[in-house]
């Protein structure tokens, strides 16, 4: 059977392709589009459908939209309410389910040749519990999802089965655990629906004096739902404009309401195992992103296993959708094997680029040994290297790169990358090797999880080590990223340091970087010292020396 899966309604759209029950490939529009998260979620926005991306999968995999089974749109009209009756301030979303409605026909205009009659609305929780429990490693598990809203609620518990989902609980809205931490992004100045690991990281800098009256607004209800709804931002701190300085008040605030939210989480995940007994929990929903929460769920929850969805935003549920459908004819789908689906190119490919861009380049006799020279000496390596990540995070396909033991190149990342001083930057390290530095659950494949840095640690490796003392570890697979663990090995043969820092290749407010033509202006516009594109290496003193002696 073959199933594309979209998501379009709200933000992040993207395409997931699936075909008899294996995760062919899965995208995001903004990777094509340019546009960071494709579109701002907005109900006149609404309409627009992920066409590129589209596109793409079918033509990853030699498909025609005619030769389709089925279509699926994570989210179902029918199942919604006006938004005034749920509590919520959103005077055009009635604009936004007339889209929702006529998303089968957008979809057949957008894709020549499919039917709208193959177009069959998943609801949106069930496309993200779907898009964590039938990707995730273990067959039958607990699933939470939460995030800002769906058609009616915005949390959902329950409990997969032999591919089938027995839901346990779903918190109608206006309570919203994911519509609170919005909400916050914007009183703190922030993008809303954008930035909120922006207010995680401030977190780590204040202390949380606001917890205690913030559980008069955000609490668990101890039935598997919650209250978090109308509260009172002003009345602790004034809002932040975007262009201001942050104070103590914001980053305590900050911290409160992310140990709230942690508060709110265990109660949510006891309930869940008291009720299913499972040993697995898998999750899901932009909530999930938040790695510091996943993080206490694991320490202090009652699951054994956790396993997180890489794309856990509403790009996911793309794929999600597409995985129930595929569950729901009776085959079981296979479990997701790596974030690596998106876009790759042949070697001949890269160098055509590059003979196109008129850059000089060479092609060392091993990419992963010129890459760790060039670290060992201080430099920064933009590493683009095979099939695209699927998510929000790079995980060593598109990634910048760094020498950890330097603390002033946290700094300086950020100054490439036009961040805010106070965003940390991520460890990489080879699986066998994390146990001794990091402290958290291991492995960590998908940087979905905080790690406390072992003290012996810290000094030498201070550009990965948050204010907190802790790191977002993505541990690596030799057998899955061959290619890295190269890199890794060959970096620590002449550093002492198994760690390489490991941040995303783009500058603020862009998307990531997903082809040729999108790392190469990344590398003429930052100050980054060898791109590695495949095997070739392009070094930024000779690019530029040949741009001027061209002129």
């Amino acid at each position: 059977m073959r199933i594309l899966g979209v998501n379009a309604l709200f933000h992040d759209p993207a395409a997931a392709l699936v075909v008899d029950g294996r995760i062919v490939a899965a995208a995001e529009e903004e990777r094509f589009s340019r546009r960071k998260h494709g579109k701002r979620p907005v109900p006149f926005a609404a309409w627009e459908q992920p066409v590129r991306s589209a596109a793409w999968c079918l033509e990853r995999a030699g498909l025609r939209p005619a030769d389709l089974d089925a279509v699926t749109f994570s989210y179902d009209p029918a199942l919604a309410r006006p938004a005034l009756s749920l509590g919520l301030d959103d005077p055009w979303d009635a604009l936004r389910q007339t889209y929702a409605e006529e998303a089968p026909s957008f979809l057949a205009e957008a894709l020549p040749g499919l039917d709208a009659e193959q177009v069959r609305f998943v609801p949106h929780h069930v496309a993200h519990a779907a898009s964590a429990a039938l990707a995730g490693p273990y067959r039958d598990s607990a699933v939470l999802v939460l995030d800002g809203r769906g058609e009616c609620a915005s949390h959902l518990a329950g409990v997969y089965r032999g591919g089938d989902l027995e839901v346990l609980a779903a918190q109608e809205l206006p309570s919203s655990l994911g519509l609170l931490y919005e909400e916050l992004t914007e009183h703190l100045g922030f993008l809303r629906s954008s930035d909120e690991y922006k207010v995680m990281a401030l977190a780590a800098y204040g202390k949380p004096r606001f917890l205690e009256e913030l559980r008069t607004h955000v609490r668990a209800t101890g039935d598997g739902g919650f209250v978090a709804h109308a509260v009172p931002w002003t009345a602790y701190t004034e809002p932040r404009g975007p262009e201001e300085g942050w104070t103590q008040d914001h980053a305590d605030l900050a911290a409160s309401t992310q140990a709230c939210l942690e508060e709110v989480l265990l109660d949510l995940v006891r309930w869940l195992h008291g009720r299913t007994g499972a040993e697995s929990l898998a999750m899901a929903g932009g909530v999930a992103l938040n790695c510091v929460a996943n993080s206490r769920i694991a320490a202090e929850g009652p699951f054994r296993r956790i396993w997180v969805q890489p794309a856990s935003g509403d790009a996911g549920t793309a794929l999600g959708g597409a995985l129930q459908l595929a569950a729901s004819g009776g085959r079981l789908p296979d479990p997701m094997e790596g974030a690596d689906l998106g876009r790759e190119w042949s070697d001949d490919e890269l160098r055509a680029w590059l003979d196109r861009a008129h850059v000089p380049y060479e092609r060392p006799a091993d990419i992963a040994e010129a890459v760790a020279e060039e670290l060992a000496r201080d430099g920064i390596v933009a590493w683009f290297q095979g099939r695209s990540e699927y998510g929000p995070r790079a995980l060593g396909h598109r990634s910048l790169l760094a020498h950890p033991g330097r603390a002033e190149n946290l700094e300086r990342l950020n100054h490439v990358k036009g961040r805010e001083e106070f965003r940390p930057v991520a460890p990489m390290v080879v699986a066998d090797r994390a146990p001794d530095i990091f402290e958290g659950p291991l492995p960590s494949p998908y940087m979905l999880f905080v790690h406390r840095v072992a003290r012996p640690w810290r000094e030498r490796i201070p550009a990965v080590v948050h204010v907190d003392g802790t790191a977002r570890v993505q541990t690596v697979d030799p057998a899955q990223e061959p290619l890295v663990a190269r890199m890794l090995a060959a970096f620590e043969q002449r550093t002492g340091l198994p760690v390489v820092v490991n941040t995303s290749l783009n500058t603020a407010g862009r998307p990531m970087v997903d082809d040729p033509r999108d790392a190469l202006e990344c590398f003429g516009s930052a100050p980054v010292d060898l791109l590695a594109i495949g095997p070739y290496a392009v070094r930024r003193g000779r690019a530029f020396a040949a741009a001027l002696e061209a002129t």
